[in-house]
């Protein structure tokens, strides 16, 4: 649990057990250590929001352990990095995704990735929101997966 900006205390949009904040940890420190701790917020974002979503891709992802290991989700988990343990620093920004707490532009984002320029204006039919650092964020429509810009 944490206490918001507003004064109040928000609590888990996902279940999550001690070893699957240590799975979302570890996949932070994996995808986005060198974009640091917004950065790494950001793909916990995008993480719940696809266990939320039940839309496009993502239609029946229930758990922590289901989003990260699904086939072609996340290019870390094929790589010997994923493997290294997770720290304090990352298990807190995991609980931080999993109570809910999520910033622009992965607010509402389902797909992101690090382009060798540019961003393009759309990945997979869905449109850009915005570039952070080296990674660009796409979300879909309202119409297309209501779930993730529904109220917790």
């Amino acid at each position: 649990m944490y206490v918001n900006t507003h004064g109040g205390e928000e609590m888990a949009v996902v279940k999550a057990t001690s070893q699957h904040i240590d799975l979302l940890a570890r996949l932070l420190r994996a995808e986005a250590e060198g974009e640091g701790i917004q950065g790494m917020l950001m793909v916990g974002n995008l993480g719940i929001n696809r266990i939320r979503a039940n839309c496009s891709d993502f239609k029946g992802l229930r758990t922590i352990p289901q989003m990260i290991y699904q086939p072609h989700a996340f290019e870390a988990t094929t790589k010997g990095y994923f493997y290294q343990r997770a720290r304090s620093a990352e298990k807190r920004l995991a609980q931080r995704a999993i109570d809910g707490e999520r910033i622009w532009p992965a607010k509402f984002a389902l797909w992101y990735f690090r382009p060798e320029g540019d961003c393009p204006q759309t990945w997979y039919d869905q449109p850009l929101v915005s570039r952070y650092k080296l990674h660009c964020f796409y979300q879909p429509t309202a119409e297309e997966c209501e779930n993730i810009y529904s109220t917790y």
